[in-house]
């Protein structure tokens, strides 16, 4: 591992940038942005559409490592160049920012109140490729939806397996057990899930160190026990689908814990925007997020 990388991540002041729309979800990024599905016939034709819209995020003057830690890449933008250099190389050679990939093949279908991971056999190929991409972590995403302790421990313990794979091929896991904002229970699913990572924290050798990628709790610091483990490099949250603004407020009232937005860094970007436009108002939104995180 890259231990000026480990040092950032540790230590920085700043916020992960969330760019790993996959395919479920470009369609939708690409909308959000302005560019709707009428404007592309293939899947090819899709994705070169997002790299575009990434390729001029990543590129802005706004998107610097005075704010930003690192970014959180799809499997397609890892693989494709940013100005001759693979993205990743671009991230940290360029930018000084940290690359992480997106390893997860999506959600399974409910049950007991979660969604696991869908099956992934092709791991052990893809975190050999993110090596060759010079990736420094990775991140893998559940659902809460409901307090169910023997989903909940399904999802954590699914999570730890996985995690244990991804330290095996000497990389960073960012473990994303995220509980739905809308759930009803959400205060109990989040007491539930915070004693179940603590169990498998506690389980985890001195060398083994992890991430945590989690829904802003509902009860201010309520992570302070899992930020201030000592096999936790760092805590993120996610969006979970509150406005910028909502979600900015909310970190605000949780100390230590630092953004990894998507939806909530991109809003108000648009593909016909002028770049003098939007690099403006990517500054403002990098801004408020890095003052949220760092506050």
């Amino acid at each position: 591992m890259n231990q000026a990388q480990i040092d950032i991540i540790r230590n920085g002041n700043g916020f992960i940038a969330a760019l790993d729309q996959s395919g479920g979800s470009t369609p939708k990024a690409l909308s959000l942005y302005g560019v709707d599905e009428g404007s592309y016939s293939s899947e090819d034709e899709m994705f070169n559409l997002v790299h575009e819209m990434r390729t001029r995020i990543i590129t802005s003057p706004a998107f610097s490592s005075n704010y930003i830690l690192g970014a959180i890449l799809f499997e397609q933008t890892m693989d494709r160049k940013i100005e001759d250099f693979y993205t990743a190389d671009y991230l940290w050679e360029k930018k000084g920012i940290v690359p992480f990939l997106k390893i997860d093949k999506g959600l399974a279908d409910e049950s007991e109140g979660v969604q696991l991971m869908k099956p992934n056999p092709g791991l052990n190929d893809l975190l050999k490729r993110a090596n060759e991409r010079n990736i420094f972590g990775t991140k893998m995403r559940s659902l809460i939806k409901e307090p169910n302790k023997d989903g909940i421990h399904q999802v954590v313990d699914q999570q730890f397996e996985v995690a244990k794979q991804i330290l095996h091929a000497g990389l960073v896991p960012i473990i994303e057990p995220e509980v739905n904002i809308y759930s009803e229970d959400k205060e109990k699913c989040e007491s539930i899930l915070k004693e179940e990572i603590l169990t498998y924290l506690d389980q985890l050798e001195e060398h083994e160190n992890v991430m945590l990628k989690l829904s802003i709790p509902t009860v201010s610091d309520f992570y302070v026990e899992l930020i201030e483990h000592p096999r936790v490099l760092r805590v993120v949250a996610l969006s979970g689908g509150y406005s910028r603004e909502e979600a900015n407020e909310k970190l605000r009232n949780n100390r230590g814990l630092i953004a990894s937005f998507s939806r909530a860094l991109s809003e108000g970007l648009y593909a016909n925007q002028s770049d003098e436009e939007f690099d403006a108002i990517l500054m403002d939104s990098v801004k408020e997020i890095y003052e949220a995180s760092v506050s």
